[in-house]
């Protein structure tokens, strides 16, 4: 009990852990925003698919598994997961100090989060982003977006740092026989 008392003193402190949680809600409202409009407002479902142009289309998918449909079918593994996953990012955001990285925590949450009231509320993700015109063969929505550029923004915070602590490193000095 200590050590979240700890961590909630040092979260609540933390300017970075309040920007990623907002980050995180922006994400999840627009998630849900859209998948209404997509069910509700256009009636992706009754119609199937919309063509907008060669590379973009509309097309309704019901996804009962994780990403681009894998592990079909196992809802609450899924939804434990992902509840997992939020509080371990939640915990690290806390602590994080560095920008980058705590944008690529609150992609990150929020998609998972958006994607979990779907699982939970329907037993599936709906999913209606289609790049296909591009070669890209899978449908997504805005949390799986937000949930791979959280990790291309994690993937660039760990390169910087890495890219950082290499010009601090002093050259090792060489010692005379």
């Amino acid at each position: 009990m200590a050590k979240l008392k700890d961590w909630w003193g040092e979260a609540r402190a933390n300017k970075f852990f309040w920007r990623g949680l907002a980050l995180a809600v922006v994400i999840v409202v627009a998630d849900q925003a859209s998948k209404m409009w997509i069910v509700h407002g256009i009636e992706l479902p009754r119609l199937g698919k919309i063509e907008i142009s060669g590379v973009f289309d509309l097309s309704y998918v019901e996804n009962r598994g994780a990403s681009f449909g894998m592990l079909h079918g196992m809802r609450w593994p899924l939804a434990l997961i992902s509840i997992g996953v939020s509080l371990g990012l939640a915990w690290w955001l806390g602590r994080l100090k560095r920008p980058i990285a705590a944008i690529g925590v609150g992609l990150i949450i929020g998609g998972a989060l958006g994607n979990l009231y779907d699982r939970l509320a329907y037993g599936y993700v709906v999913d209606f982003l289609d790049f296909s015109g591009l070669m890209f063969p899978w449908v997504f929505n805005i949390a799986d977006a937000a949930i791979n550029v959280g990790i291309a923004f994690l993937l660039l915070d760990a390169w910087r740092t890495g890219q950082a602590e290499k010009a601090s490193e002093k050259p090792a000095e060489k010692q005379a026989p």
